[in-house]
């Protein structure tokens, strides 16, 4: 059993299984939520792991990633999830006319929507908004970003990752702009997940542990466990 915000019982279950799934801070559920395709979405995990994406309970998957965006990567992980995607298509490295193209392979797949790096440039956040019908999340990560530009291009969230000021960023964006969907970095505690919603994200992207430090916690339990027989 779990509570919710109104102090109400939830019933829950868990099973022998998936007991040991990884679970996001319950603060989380404090967000607003961001609606998309009438889903309300307000937790994202950030990963491409699929064993992850399996076995997390968040309300969606950011599958953004450090290298040049690839259609089968796309599709390994929209395969693994039975929660909406978020697809990266780059705007880094990845530039032009890539960036749209892998924008609309991303919706062909299913994507709930398409992320762009920080660099993208407008005009290429209003082609994509030209050729996609799926939501356009462009990446902040400077409280001087023209975000009114961005606006102005399409861009129809926000996705600030900003490190240790993205709660700051959050509340420079809020300020100034009252009514946009705002996703942000959550950080590591629950009181910095908490100061990014307060500042006023309406979504949180959460960094799960990794598929290796997982393993190795399982593999000290079995240790210990041998030890003990």
């Amino acid at each position: 059993m779990s509570t919710n915000r109104s102090g109400k019982t939830v019933p829950e279950y868990e099973g022998t299984l998936r007991s040991h799934m990884i679970k996001i801070p319950g603060c989380i559920r404090e967000a607003t939520g961001i609606l998309v395709f009438g889903r309300r979405i307000k937790s994202l995990a950030f990963t491409t792991d699929v064993a992850i994406i399996k076995n997390i309970n968040t309300d969606g998957i950011i599958a953004v990633y450090p290298f040049t965006p690839q259609p089968a990567i796309t599709r390994a992980v929209m395969l693994a999830a039975d929660m909406p995607v978020f697809v990266g298509v780059g705007g880094g490295v990845t530039k032009g006319s890539r960036v749209v193209n892998l924008a609309k392979d991303a919706e062909y797949e299913g994507a709930f929507g398409v992320v762009v790096n920080a660099p993208t440039d407008n005009e290429i956040v209003r082609e994509l908004k030209k050729e996609v019908d799926i939501p356009v999340v462009v990446t902040v990560v400077s409280d001087r970003t023209d975000v009114a530009a961005r606006l102005k291009a399409g861009a129809d969230i926000i996705n600030v990752s900003g490190a240790a000021r993205t709660a700051e960023i959050v509340a420079k964006i809020r300020r100034h702009f009252p009514e946009v969907p705002i996703i942000a970095t959550g950080g590591p505690t629950e009181e910095s997940i908490q100061a990014t919603i307060q500042a006023g994200a309406n979504a949180i992207t959460y960094s799960p542990p990794s598929n290796g430090e997982l393993f190795r916690q399982s593999m000290e339990r079995y240790r210990r466990e041998a030890d003990i027989i």
